[in-house]
Order: structure tokens, then sequence, then C-alpha cells
């Protein structure tokens, strides 16, 4: 009788396999809700990346427009950008304008540059583009600042001199504190 148990095999019981399925069950889970969540941190992390690349190209493309402003009447409006007398999908003069515009059927508004003919009286709406930047604008104050009064204004009443920097706040729905940058219009905003 002794050798007849020596020679049976033994193998795994109910209760044993149960438990096995149990912890590798545990475990899968486990790795599921840690793959789960990171698959989340790397969606809200890759937008906000991607809301600050659009916020940072603003702000270049902003200081490089307006560091180029000449002094004198006007300026604040620019003047027209050709390159080498010409540009890519448009004849004649444009102006372009940092605007405020509603998403179509919707009460959103999106911050974009729209593009117009110089002339007015024959605009059509092939004439007219529209390059949004940042969507969904819940609230848009742009700021000048006056270094002989050292004071933030509201609008820029003297045309014959440019700002020293102007301040621009975007506040987006999605966003909890509204983006500030403050932008330098002379290349020394210090000197007089």
């Amino acid at each position: 009788m002794f050798i007849a148990r020596a020679n049976r095999q033994r193998g795994f019981t109910l209760l044993e396999i149960i438990i096995a399925v149990a912890i590798l069950a545990t475990m899968a889970l486990a790795i599921y809700r840690f793959v789960q969540s990171n698959l989340v941190a790397i969606r809200a992390s890759s937008g906000a990346i991607a809301a600050d690349a659009r916020y940072e190209g603003l702000r270049e493309v902003l200081t490089v427009q307006w560091q180029s402003l000449p002094s004198g009447k006007g300026a604040l409006l620019g003047d027209a950008f050709k390159l080498e007398d010409r540009t890519r999908d448009a004849n004649g003069d444009y102006v372009v304008s940092l605007r405020l515009q509603s998403e179509k059927n919707s009460d959103r508004l999106d911050l974009g540059l729209l593009r117009k003919a110089r002339n007015d009286s024959v605009t059509t709406d092939v004439e007219e583009s529209w390059i949004p930047l940042i969507e969904n604008v819940r609230s848009l104050q742009i700021r000048y600042f006056d270094a002989q009064v050292n004071v933030w204004k509201d609008s820029w009443p003297d045309p014959s001199r440019l700002p020293h920097l102007v301040k621009l706040t975007i506040g987006r729905f999605e966003a909890g504190a509204p983006w500030e940058a403050v932008i330098p219009i002379t290349r020394n905003p210090f000197k007089p």
C-alpha cells in the first residue's frame, strides 16, 4: 500500500485552480487600470502641450509683427506683409486682423486671423480667409503699457508713438486660469 501511494501522481485541486485564476484576474485588472490611467494622463498632457504650442505660436507671431511696426500715425494697424512683392494665394493688397469670430451654428468664439482685401468695395467670401488660432475663447483683453505714466491702459490714445508693452490675456472655458503674455513692442521696453 505504501508503494501504491508513492507512484500515484498528484494533481491540483479545484480550490488551488480557483485561487490561481483569482490572483491572475486581480493582476490583470491592476495592469489594465494602470495602463488606462496612463493613457488618460498622456491624452491630457498632449492636449495641454498642443494648447501651449498654440499660445506660444500666437505670442511669437504677435511679437515679430508688433516689433516690426514703425513709429508714427496708425502704426498699430500695421503694414501689409508681402513676400518678394507677392503673396502665395492672393493678388493685390490685403489687411490681416486679429479678431474674435463666432463658430458656425454655435455661440462659441474663436480667436484667429482674418484676411480681407484692402479695397472693401469688392469684398467677397472668396477674397476673405479665416485662420482659427485658439478655439472656444471666453474672454480676450488687450492692454497697453504707457511708460511715461507707468500704468496699463485699455486703449492706446497716442498714434504718434508705440506703447512699450502689450499685455494679451485669453480666457478659455476649458482652462482654469487665463493665459497671459506680455509682449515688448520696442526692442528695449525700458528705454523711453
